[in-house]
């Protein structure tokens, strides 16, 4: 195990032993990750990753030597005890994931959740996420919002959507591009065609565009425009009075 150094006067004290820290890593443009970061990932005893064959090509972009361990949806159920023990020893672990910062939408509760239970410190940076920026870009309110995350391909995703249908925040899902129109096309059916949305793409990339209207001319734009590149959709909430309006074509006098 390396030593390690004292952190500099005024920083976080997180160069202790048996720690995990949660890294988030660039969605895009590699300047995004932090100083922080970097120093982390170099100091680590082992870095735990989706894919170590995307974390190698980063980590060699930054010229950091590290020891890869594979930690993703498909084996944390069998990982996360034993790298938690491993912390609980003694270890010091990075967790990043192949873009963003892990456990939104990734692997990275679980371990979290056996971290805490063993009494072993963990401690999230603050770094890139998709749904921030594409939140703020939409020009929708976003002082409340409702983070959905990935909608479910087949069974519930009808009732996951009709429980949606009065939530008066604005709501963020995240989506392929090879199901975008598919998705705007349920939210048309739930929430109507006149519903404010903005569609975010490649965000921190060289193509990064968000594209804002109802959802009914989102999705005309989408079937004329080849969706490319990952998506983050956002859509505006119930406003009270189209709550009330709806109330009243119901007759639901709540």
């Amino acid at each position: 195990m390396r030593p390690r150094k004292k952190a500099p006067e005024g920083l976080a004290a997180d160069t202790q032993t048996d720690m995990l820290h949660i890294v988030p890593t660039p969605i895009g443009n590699l300047e995004d990750i932090t100083l922080r970061a970097l120093r982390i990932l170099r100091e680590a005893d082992v870095v735990l990753c989706e894919d170590t064959r995307t974390s190698g090509l980063l980590l060699k972009h930054f010229d950091i030597k590290a020891s890869l361990c594979a930690h993703h949806k498909f084996n944390e159920h069998q990982t996360c005890e034993a790298f938690a023990a491993r912390m609980a020893a003694g270890e010091t672990m990075a967790l990043i994931s192949d873009a963003g910062t892990p456990a939104i939408s990734d692997p990275g509760f679980m371990l979290v959740r056996a971290c805490a239970e063993r009494g072993v410190e963990v401690q999230c940076l603050p770094g890139p996420t998709a749904f921030v920026p594409a939140l703020v870009d939409s020009a929708l309110p976003c002082e409340r919002f409702a983070f959905e995350g990935f909608l479910p391909q087949k069974k519930g995703r009808r009732t996951h959507l009709d429980g949606l249908r009065e939530e008066a925040r604005t709501m963020v899902f995240y989506e392929s591009p090879y199901r975008v129109v598919r998705t705007l096309g349920d939210f048309i059916e739930v929430f109507g065609p006149t519903r404010r949305a903005a569609a975010s793409r490649e965000i921190s990339k060289l193509h990064e565009e968000t594209v804002r209207g109802t959802l009914a001319e989102l999705k005309a734009h989408f079937e004329a425009h080849a969706p490319k590149g990952e998506f983050v959709l956002v859509v505006e909430g119930l406003s009270r009075a189209a709550k009330i309006n709806e109330n009243e074509k119901t007759g639901n006098k709540n």
